[in-house]
């Protein structure tokens, strides 16, 4: 069997107590068998478009963070009645020690690894192939695809030959499944990041979210 698994982040490469700048970095991929969802996703688009809201015109794709309240009700009633899991890896930037974010490239690999390394074993036993494909993150992609593929041929060779593992790096409109990896890392994040956590779109997905793993849960320094 062959399981897909796409994934998004959400947060940035700030390390710094800069006001803009986000407090965690949050890798979260969404795990699918089959590809019922882009079907679903791409006729609310046709949806949209047909009822010609000016508040609802969409460029690329679904984005979270950038749809107005309608769109995205619309598109968590779209993602809801579907299955898949939800895996998220959350970072707390500030305690990340500075060489593992020399480069914002290197701490994107470290994310994937790390979340790659709780997320591949637990799908392995149900799965003889599992393809990752990674949303292009854009400024530095070279060297962030670079460090992904790192961490995809480090599982690879962790899971031995039983399991076929490949991946990928696509652009989110190419995807409908990134978009709704990006819903589902905004729904956490707003979990995570506000002072005042918004939970409201979390608990529309609660159900399917498999882990939720705080990465520096034990850390104790913080570098800024």
């Amino acid at each position: 069997m062959r399981c897909y698994v796409y994934g998004d982040e959400s947060g940035d490469f700030n390390f710094s107590n800069h006001e803009e700048a986000s407090q965690f970095f949050i890798l979260t991929t969404v795990t699918v068998l089959n590809h019922t969802i882009e079907d679903h996703l791409m006729e609310l688009r046709r949806e949209l478009a047909w009822e010609s809201w000016h508040d609802v015109r969409l460029t690329n794709s679904f984005h979270a963070k950038d749809d107005n309240r309608h769109v995205r009700r619309r598109v968590f009633a779209a993602l809801i009645p579907h299955e898949f899991r939800i895996d998220a890896t959350i970072f707390e930037k500030r305690k990340a020690d500075p060489r593992i974010r020399a480069t914002d490239a290197r701490f994107y690999g470290f994310a994937w690894y790390y979340h790659l390394a709780s997320l591949i074993p637990a799908l392995a036993p149900s799965s003889e192939e599992i393809l990752v494909i990674a949303a292009d993150i854009g400024k530095g992609k070279n060297d962030k695809r670079s460090n992904f593929d790192s961490a995809l041929g480090n599982m690879a060779s962790a899971v031995g030959p039983s399991t076929n593992l490949k991946g990928d790096m696509w652009s989110a409109s190419s995807a409908p499944l990134l978009q709704a990896a990006d819903y589902c890392s905004w729904a956490i994040q707003r979990k995570w990041e506000r002072r005042s956590p918004d939970t409201n779109a979390y608990d529309l997905m609660r159900d399917k979210v498999a882990s939720e793993f705080d990465f520096f849960r034990t850390g104790t320094v913080a570098y800024y």
